[in-house]
């Protein structure tokens, strides 16, 4: 059996019988795509399968994903039933995600809440955001507050009311404020590793068999300016 060696490195912040939910890391894609490169959730089951000595193929659905840069709590199904239920709850909007974005420029306002159009590209894999309704443009709206003032940058929380691509990237660049490290979106210079500082920080979601409530927090990544976050 060919093990995947990326599989050790997971940090795992939840797991029953329904659910697995895993600290991402930057730079790791949660499905397949273009690059070819294994995803998280192939690595996921592999960790599966050898943990529980599973014969066979492991069932694991994707239930939602974060952007490749980017770090922090993402949740897969362990059963179809939980899989069906949780997307039911993503389209109702009853799965509360807080990110953490640390940014160039201060916000002009402590908190906020933000509405654009958001208009997806497929070529160049980037949405444009508008004021107002746009043709082929979806709504995005997000609410966010300061945290805290960092050396020359600012940690927002920020909550999101609505899941579009690229959403939060968009919406912060379109209040000129983007992410550190995201130049695709109008930071003026790339992080060393490739990452932008966009950590999704917490999941809060009513459990969808036990109907407990569950609250999953992501660890911050084990560099300086994420450290002094705290």
């Amino acid at each position: 059996m060919k093990i995947l060696s990326n599989y050790h490195n997971l940090q795992v912040l939840f797991e029953d019988n329904h659910l697995i939910a895993i600290n991402k890391r930057p730079g790791d894609i949660v499905q397949g795509d273009k690059t070819k490169d294994t995803p998280l959730v192939e690595i996921v089951k592999e960790y599966l399968k050898i943990k529980y000595d599973k014969p066979g193929n492991v069932y694991l659905g994707v239930i939602h994903r974060i952007d490749r840069p980017t770090s922090g709590v993402v949740v897969f199904a362990k059963t179809t039933k939980a899989l069906s239920r949780m997307n039911l709850m993503l389209k109702d909007h009853t799965i509360q995600k807080t990110y953490w974005a640390i940014t160039q420029n201060k916000p002009e306002n402590e908190t906020d809440k933000l509405t654009h159009w958001l208009r997806k590209n497929k070529r160049n894999n980037k949405s444009t955001h508008f004021p107002k309704e746009t043709k082929n443009a979806k709504k995005a709206i997000l609410t966010y507050k300061i945290l805290k003032e960092l050396d020359n940058y600012f940690l927002l929380e920020v909550s999101m009311k609505s899941g579009r691509h690229h959403q939060i990237r968009c919406q912060l660049q379109a209040i000129g404020c983007p992410i550190k490290g995201d130049i695709k979106y109008g930071s003026k210079r790339t992080n060393k590793d490739g990452s932008i500082d966009l950590h999704a920080r917490n999941v809060k979601f009513m459990h969808p068999v036990s109907k407990k409530q569950i609250d999953i927090t992501a660890p911050l990544r084990d560099q300086k300016i994420w450290q002094n976050c705290v």
